[in-house]
């Protein structure tokens, strides 16, 4: 384990990889649930009593990557990272529950930000992705929707949506359960 925590650790140093701005924590957030995988190994859960005053998570513990998850707390539950202040938790007193240190691979994470600009471009109600029409004709014009589930979106339904247009490149991270 201590190896393969050291070479998470390598990952995360920076570089060329690219970053995960503050509204593309809610969409890792979602892709992680969707997979069943928070990139956790032994010893990354801490489970017990915490409290969040200043922003500072109690009882200290080391976190030595930029991502933690927070399971059973009324205003921070989820995904959280690390900015140039901490993890910018907001104030609220005890919880029982659980803070998780996530060691998501960088390729995984340049995955999540390719899958938000995805969502960003064709996840919109006015979208033509989303739209609920598989086909229309009028006045000698005629346009049908692709109805295949490939990566480019579509999905056995018809339906678009980031889930279905990204399985395939998704389903190496994917766990069966928790």
């Amino acid at each position: 384990m201590s190896r393969r925590r050291n070479r998470l650790k390598a990952s995360h140093a920076g570089g060329g990889r690219k970053r995960i701005d503050e509204g593309g924590v809610d969409m890792l957030n979602a892709i992680c649930a969707e997979i069943k995988n928070y990139f956790t190994f032994e010893g990354d859960k801490h489970f017990g009593d915490f409290t969040i005053e200043n922003g500072i998570i109690t009882p200290s513990f080391d976190i030595p990557t930029d991502y933690i998850r927070i399971v059973g707390s009324h205003k921070n539950d989820g995904v959280h990272k690390r900015g140039e202040n901490g993890f910018n938790l907001t104030d609220e007193g005890s919880f029982h529950g659980a803070v998780w240190v996530m060691s998501p691979p960088a390729d995984f994470l340049a995955l999540v930000a390719e899958i938000e600009a995805w969502q960003a471009k064709n996840g919109g109600v006015n979208s033509q992705a989303m739209s609920p029409y598989n086909s229309e004709s009028f006045g000698g014009y005629s346009y049908s929707k692709s109805s295949g589930g490939n990566n480019t979106g579509g999905s056995a339904s018809g339906n678009a949506s980031w889930v279905a247009a990204y399985a395939g490149r998704l389903n190496i991270y994917r766990r069966i359960r928790l």
